[in-house]
């Protein structure tokens, strides 16, 4: 509890290092800011040409199948392979003042987050000129599932920031399996393809609940099962513990690391 107060009294801190990184981010191109709509609008581009095209299937307007999983997605893996590397990147802040180190990762985490926000803008113009329209009780549950969300991905980048000082090749290794892991969740297509014998693995990814909570809402304008991201809070929750716990354990020797 007395970790939380501390990071608590630095929220000021955490406001700054987010709108340090949201105003860097593509600091010095020519588009600029623009990049946080583009660069997923770019990738909505490919993965639709490639699926509907190349290996074409059979899922109605599925550009916003498509981008109502892949916009999460994106915020989830970026939290991860980013904040890993977030410590290290802030190095020569570790080395000189004092505050709680779990504000780098934290602040990191919500950046992504607030752009995951903003791309949610582009969605929801998406769904107006599709013509799909939204269920007004079923956007309620959508805090709830963002929420389940952040607290998985900042579990995560907790435990990848502090092991990361101690083994750089993890920043390396992580992107590769949030590749794999990506192709593990139903993203760029329907869970019932899956054949039913692997059917428990996918049930065992806590993006498997998310993202189907995200589309139930989006895409097919109902009331998600909510019951199902009980297990992704819990897996989110038991990374949070876990990450802090092991980030209070290594943060000791941080400056002599890095």
């Amino acid at each position: 509890m007395k970790t939380f107060l501390e990071i608590y009294d630095y929220r000021q801190m955490i406001f700054s290092l987010v709108r340090k990184d949201l105003r860097g981010r593509y600091k010095g191109s020519v588009l600029g800011f623009l990049w946080t709509f583009i660069n997923p609008l770019l990738q909505l581009v490919v993965y639709t040409i490639v699926f509907s095209f190349i290996l074409p299937t059979n899922i109605d307007k599925y550009y916003l199948y498509l981008f109502v999983g892949l916009i999460p997605w994106i915020f989830f893996s970026s939290s991860i392979t980013g904040g890993s590397s977030s410590i290290v990147a802030q190095k020569d802040l570790v080395k000189k003042i004092y505050f709680p180190r779990q504000v780098i990762p934290i602040s990191y985490v919500t950046s992504c987050f607030v752009n995951m926000l903003l791309c949610f803008v582009v969605i929801f113009i998406v769904i107006i000129i599709s013509g799909i329209g939204v269920n007004p009780v079923a956007l309620l549950c959508l805090p709830i599932i963002m929420i389940v969300e952040y607290i998985l991905a900042l579990g995560m980048a907790l435990l990848a920031s502090a092991i990361t000082v101690y083994f750089r090749d993890l920043e390396h290794i992580l992107g590769i399996l949030t590749m794999a892991w990506m192709y593990m969740t139903p993203i760029m297509y329907d869970k019932s393809i899956v054949p039913e014998e692997l059917l428990p693995v996918f049930n065992l990814n806590p993006m498997t609940h998310v993202i189907e909570c995200y589309r139930a809402v989006l895409y097919y304008k109902k009331v998600p099962e909510l019951e199902s991201l009980l297990s992704s809070l819990g897996l989110g929750i038991l990374f949070l513990v876990l990450g802090h716990f092991v980030f209070l354990k290594l943060q000791k020797h941080f400056a002599e690391e890095l």
